[in-house]
């Protein structure tokens, strides 16, 4: 298990190595050496997730150096590795990998080349840095480094000023929850003295009763960081705009890195919670507001990267809900599961957009079923493991999630109907995304040159959206205090229900957006416009905070258009200047007027002296 270093220093190489030879290296090279050093990892990680599991650890610790030595402080960079971090390195380097791969063809003919792949191993390493991290320096180190990457890789496409924009909210939105997680590190730090996170963990449970007003703020604290960096309310406005950046980027950020961040920090964390019931149930509501107000706004969006955002959100929500409601195993579970199907559904849609020149815009496509067959049945499988579809993975983790939260103590039931009306109307969303996308009449015509570099991820992606939850989840089991994947019933009148949701919810959208509905008469109803440039919108958030805000902070910046604070700056200038112009009077060259003032100092030294 000495290898375990490897598997974050080899995306950091090649990071290294595109950024020095700053994109003088031939494209199959750069392809080589940004695709490779991911895949090298891959293997070494496989390689010492099998060693580990055989070992029968609970856990395995390797130091790598000590960063300083001052009075009895000092922080190591160490990489710990349990059920929790072995399932997420596993992710972020397999699915990471296979994203990489279909990059070097995606992003073939783009400027910028060995830039974008420089980018993309530094998000790697940074976000394995953060989900093996043995205590909170390495943790921070690597959460603050996913979000540097997410500014570089959602503006890579510089030259376009929206782009620009959409990176600066990423970066700025995100730093709102990162200021609330530091102060809950901080505060850890101060009561326990260390940054070892089982050893705070482990004095948390020792020092605090359940219901401490301490644990339940620090649990609050971290969450703002989670909610911040997973995109989730209220700090979830900047991922929609995040589709900016390339696809390969956007299905990093969202399948297989940044958003779910949150998820694994809460998990981590999840001794602060159980000390916290109050600051637990914030998490369910947080996860169900989240999914809820996503997969509205996901019915109405016309741009099919937007759409499969607001998936994301809605997702992860699903995941702060699980956690929420001690679904803690369920909720890494479909971490994992997620990341195969969204993947997939990114990079289908990635061939589909590069095939009809760049476009975006669903209403624009049609008909793609049969000239683009393998971007169809890669979507198809992705989006059935999207709506929870049963046998597909995604139907695995998500009945666990949903059947778990029907016994929730405070008010299960209501729970349990809530999420599962977010999985219809996710079902319903899906299917409209597909019948626009690949049926009715073609409006575009494809040029689809991508070759077995691009192919190849999708059909491995697409194996694992279908098969990738039937083995569930084994590994967390010793880490997360539900013990792993709970058996459950699925011949009750609730598990029946769960898994009558999504199929119910295709059904009707095959019926809404195959034709057989008037759905421009709903649409243009005046119930129906409202509640359309409402969802689709973003229930408003965006509008609320340019007027909470960015409009008062722009009218500061005009009103403060001189910049009061170089006032004092410019006054020490002005001052100084002026006492110079006053010794210089003193300065005539002539000897008399030296001597003269000589005496007079001497007379006044002598008589401060008698005085004194």
């Amino acid at each position: 298990m000495d290898l375990l270093m490897l598997v974050p220093l080899a995306p950091l190489a090649g990071s290294l190595i595109l950024l020095l030879t700053e994109g003088r290296l031939d494209k199959r090279i750069v392809g080589i050496v940004g695709a490779g050093s991911v895949g090298l990892a891959a293997v070494v990680a496989f390689v010492v997730g099998l060693e580990f599991q055989r070992s029968g650890l609970a856990s395995h610790t390797y130091e790598m150096w000590t960063w300083m030595d001052v009075g009895g402080f000092a922080p190591a960079i160490r990489l710990y590795l349990d059920g929790l971090s072995l399932v997420m390195m596993g992710v972020i380097t397999g699915v990471g990998f296979l994203i990489h791969l279909y990059a070097t063809g995606y992003m073939w003919d783009e400027e910028g080349y060995s830039r974008f792949f420089a980018y993309m191993n530094l998000f790697v390493f940074a976000m394995l840095m953060l989900v093996l991290g043995d205590n909170l320096l390495v943790l921070f180190l690597g959460w603050e480094g996913v979000g540097l990457c997410s500014y570089l890789l959602i503006g890579f496409f510089h030259t376009e000023p929206e782009n620009g924009y959409a990176a600066r909210k990423a970066f700025v939105v995100t730093r709102v929850g990162d200021t609330a997680m530091l102060l809950g590190l901080f505060l850890l730090f101060r009561e326990f003295g260390t940054i070892d996170i089982s050893a705070a963990m482990a004095g948390a449970q020792e020092a605090w009763p359940e219901g401490s007003s301490t644990a339940t703020l620090i649990a609050l604290l971290l969450l703002g960081g989670a909610v911040g960096k997973s995109a989730q309310v209220p700090l979830q406005t900047w991922l929609p705009d995040a589709m900016a950046g390339p696809t390969p980027v956007s299905a990093l950020i969202h399948a297989a890195t940044m958003v779910t961040a949150g998820v694994y920090l809460i998990a981590r964390t999840h001794d602060l919670f159980l000390l916290s019931p109050e600051a637990q149930f914030v998490v369910v509501c947080v996860g169900l507001v989240t999914l809820f107000i996503s997969a509205f706004t996901a019915l109405v969006q016309r741009d099919i990267k937007r759409v499969l955002a607001y998936s994301t959100m809605s997702q992860i929500g699903y995941m702060f809900f699980a956690l929420g409601v001690g679904a803690w195993s369920a909720a890494i579970f479909h971490l994992m599961t997620h990341a195969f199907f969204k993947a997939l559904l990114f990079l289908a849609s990635g061939s589909v957009i590069l095939a009809l020149h760049h476009e975006q815009d669903m209403f624009r496509m049609g008909g793609l079923w049969r000239k683009m067959p393998l971007a169809f049945w890669s979507m198809l499988i992705g989006s059935l493991a999207l709506a929870a579809l049963p046998l597909t993975s995604g139907f695995y983790s998500k009945d666990a999630i949903l059947l778990t939260s029907f016994d929730y103590a405070w008010g299960g039931p209501f729970f349990w109907a809530a999420a599962a009306a977010a999985a219809f109307v996710t079902a319903l969303y899906t299917t409209r995304m597909m019948l626009i996308t690949f049926f009715g009449e073609s409006k575009t015509e494809p040029h689809d040159h991508s070759g077995i570099n691009m192919k190849g991820p999708l059909v491995i992606l697409a194996v694992l959206a279908v098969g990738g939850g039937w083995f569930g989840l084994s590994p967390v089991g010793s880490v997360l205090p539900d013990g792993g994947l709970s058996e459950q019933d699925h011949t009750s009148a609730v598990a029946l229900a769960t898994m009558a949701a999504p199929i119910l919810g295709i059904l009707v959208g095959l019926l809404f957006f195959s034709g057989r509905v008037d759905r421009e008469r709903l649409a243009n109803s005046r119930v129906g416009d409202v509640l359309g440039r409402f969802w689709f919108g973003g229930w408003g958030f965006d509008w609320l905070y340019d007027r909470l805000f960015v409009a008062p902070f722009v009218w500061l910046a005009r009103v403060n258009k001189p910049d009061a604070v170089d006032f004092v700056y410019r006054g020490t200038v002005v001052v100084m200047r002026r006492l110079h112009q006053v010794v210089v009077l003193t300065q005539t060259g002539r000897l008399r007027w030296y001597a003269v003032n000589m005496a007079v100092g001497l007379v006044v030294v002598f008589l401060l002296a008698g005085v004194l």
